[in-house]
């Protein structure tokens, strides 16, 4: 998941969810909280955006999720340590870090090839990956302007 809209670093430098992002984090976090994802653990880059979209979506998730900051996630990471670590079996997990670091690490679970861009990510937006035998499948992506109250 892309962190919510944040304020431009000109205005705060710490950079938190705008009130529109903290109201489609919201609509996103409840839909999916509906669809019953079973996530067991949200982790987020550590940027004060990507802790504030962690911690709303897990507020709506049922059991409440553990939430943790994890390294790996901040923007220009490089995805292949993370998507190493994710091929190992793991709890139903939620990551919600930053561009274009998402797009790389979603790229290079799904086609295998980090500079070969597979789906453009939208702030606030939520794209569910399916581990299967043979690699990483799309399952499904949830914009705000999908995300029904």
């Amino acid at each position: 998941m892309q962190h919510g809209e944040a304020k431009p670093e000109s205005e705060d430098a710490s950079r938190p969810l705008t009130e529109r992002g903290r109201l489609e984090v919201e609509r996103v976090a409840r839909h999916a909280a509906r669809l019953g994802l079973g996530i067991a653990l949200v982790e987020h880059s550590g940027k004060l955006r990507a802790r504030q979209t962690a911690d709303i979506v897990a507020s709506h998730l049922q059991p409440h999720p553990r939430v943790e900051q994890r390294t790996g996630l901040a923007p220009n990471d490089a995805p292949g340590e993370l998507a190493r670590a994710l091929l190992d079996p793991c709890e139903p997990r939620l990551l919600v870090g930053h561009l274009p670091h998402l797009t790389r690490l979603a790229s290079l679970l799904v086609v295998g090839d980090a500079a070969r861009p597979m789906l453009s990510f939208r702030m606030g937006a939520l794209v569910a990956l399916t581990r299967e035998a043979d690699g990483f499948r799309l399952r499904f992506v949830l914009t705000p302007e999908l995300a029904s109250d």
